[in-house]
């Protein structure tokens, strides 16, 4: 049972959008713009929720919101880069009178990929509970499945403030491939690593991960969204290839040293082709 419920001669619903990064929208279907908790939710034109479903049972909860790109503060780039996909949502009741944020929670859930059509974005995405549908484990393998530079518990412990190198573009062949001629590090140090825009029309948008580094190309897996320009500043993060060699020559602003301690691979499990052969005549 809800602890507590908007009043019915006044209710109203609420709409937060969190993404992966960048600023939180906040939406209203109230005719005009709700202030409260420090925010202000607007009631732009432009967007609808299509539909939200729920059961009484733990079934997840499936929400649905379309619009017209460019309203509410969803931008044609924020939708085309990603920048929703996996973002988190937070539906809500209020008062209009009175409006208080979270004062009736609806559905909280988390979006899935984010499309155009036209003009028009949509973004499908299911409640949080639905989580519980996922396999709960861990598999064992070769690489390392720790997050790299992750803080979280018996994590990769690695500094990401040490690993994360600026700069700006000398030269541009396309979206995902351009150059800084200042770039001094060996080939592959920021392969699987991550850049983002600092400056320009991609300024804001996702960071994108490194497909190869060689001689201060940068080679990304996708195209950004806009042409990158030469001048163009961006923040750019070291990669990881989740090896054993990685971890024996981290680096930690001024030196290498070894992380192998917190490693979380296990390459020398033998593979399935290996232990098949026990038992077998030579």
């Amino acid at each position: 049972m809800k602890s507590a419920v908007a009043d019915y001669r006044y209710r109203v619903l609420c709409l937060r959008i969190v993404p992966t990064v960048g600023s939180s929208i906040y939406l209203t279907d109230h005719p005009r713009d709700l202030v409260m908790g420090g925010h202000t939710y607007l009631s732009t034109a432009g967007y609808q929720s299509t539909g939200t479903t729920a059961t009484d049972d733990f079934s997840p909860a499936s929400l649905d919101i379309e619009g017209i790109a460019g309203a509410s503060g969803v931008t044609r780039s924020a939708v085309g880069s990603g920048l929703f996909d996996g973002a988190r949502c937070y539906v809500f009741a209020t008062s209009w009178i009175a409006p208080l944020e979270d004062e009736e929670p609806v559905v909280a859930g988390i979006f899935g990929k984010a499309t155009l059509l036209d003009h028009r974005f949509q973004i499908g995405g299911v409640s949080l509970i639905d989580a519980l549908n996922q396999t709960v484990g861990q598999t064992y393998g070769a690489q390392c499945p720790k997050v790299f530079c992750g803080t979280e518990y018996a994590g990769c412990g690695v500094s990401l403030a040490a690993n994360t190198v600026t700069g700006t573009l000398t030269s541009v062949t396309s979206a995902s491939v351009f150059r800084d001629a200042v770039r001094e590090e060996a080939a592959d140090t920021f392969g699987a690593g991550t850049i983002r825009f600092t400056s320009g029309p991609n300024a804001g948008l996702k960071a994108l991960e490194i497909k190869s580094f060689s001689g201060g190309t940068i080679t990304t897996f996708e195209p950004f969204y806009y042409l990158p320009a030469i001048g163009n500043s961006y923040s750019m993060v070291r990669g990881c290839r989740k090896r054993l060699a990685d971890c024996q020559a981290r680096w930690n602003g001024s030196a290498t040293y070894s992380n192998v301690a917190n490693f979380g691979g296990f390459p020398w499990i033998p593979t399935g082709s290996t232990y098949a052969q026990v038992g077998q005549g030579g």
